[in-house]
């Protein structure tokens, strides 16, 4: 199973998106209102704010609280100035961890941020100590049962996607990064039914975790996940699908 997905797989399995819907809305409402503000209002010319909005619609937000997302965006309504800042350092057994934050306050979130690694026997590190390890990838999913795979494959590859890959009982149309969301309206307009569209980082290589390194590398993600600020967390730690499950149960 692909590192960068594996850990959200294990999380959609056992229901805990949807216990944390309140948290869900509040990223999806900070990622519109940047999108809005780095690309304007109308969702026809920004496809950012355009898969920021299918996110929102997916988990079932009220129109009018994604109304008043994007207005702040654009500065038809006062609201908060976000920015986007990337975080990154060492988990347990030097596993390589990005966090990445859309905050109002930097120095609240590097020290919340600081303090959740520190409390987690990891640490920060400065800019560029990990990215490199990473590859930027567009990745749009595609539920596995509203389409062949062979179908999906010839729509993907005419849309100018590069792959398509089974994980986790879905399907991943991997595409150019910068061209994920453009990638993702043409699947629709094929008739094609998109579930999320993103920006994932994909570990070059990973590192195998098992025992009191697997817990505590799981509790580290847990805690950076469940802070407010934090948008996604990508880490290159490989833990066997069984402890993984038994971990986050």
């Amino acid at each position: 199973m692909s590192g960068h997905n594996k850990w959200s797989t294990i999380k959609h399995k056992k229901g805990a998106a949807d216990a944390k819907r309140g948290r869900i809305f509040t990223r999806i409402i900070r990622e519109v209102t940047i999108a809005a503000r780095m690309g304007g209002g109308d969702p026809s010319h920004n496809a950012r704010l355009r898969s920021a909005m299918t996110a929102a619609r997916a988990a079932n937000m009220p129109n009018d609280t994604l109304e008043r997302a994007v207005k702040r965006g654009t500065g038809e309504l006062e609201g908060v100035n976000y920015e986007e800042v990337t975080y990154e350092g060492y988990g347990p057994g030097g596993a390589a961890v990005l966090v990445e934050t859309l905050t109002d306050n930097r120095n609240r979130t590097v020290g919340e941020v600081r303090h959740i690694f520190t409390k987690h026997n990891g640490n920060m590190g400065e800019g560029g100590c990990v990215a490199w390890m990473f590859s930027r990838v567009g990745v749009i999913t595609v539920p596995k049962d509203k389409i062949g795979e062979e179908q999906l494959f010839e729509r993907a590859l005419e849309a100018g996607a590069d792959d398509v890959r089974e994980e986790g009982g879905q399907f991943e149309v991997h595409c150019p990064h910068a061209a994920v969301h453009e990638l993702a309206e043409r699947l629709r307009a094929a008739g094609v039914e998109v579930e999320s569209g993103k920006v994932v980082m994909v570990p070059q290589t990973t590192i195998k975790l098992q025992g009191r390194e697997a817990e505590v590398m799981v509790r580290l993600y847990e805690a950076l996940e469940d802070n407010d600020d934090v948008q996604n967390v990508w880490s290159n730690f490989d833990i066997d699908d069984s402890l993984l499950e038994q971990l986050a149960g």
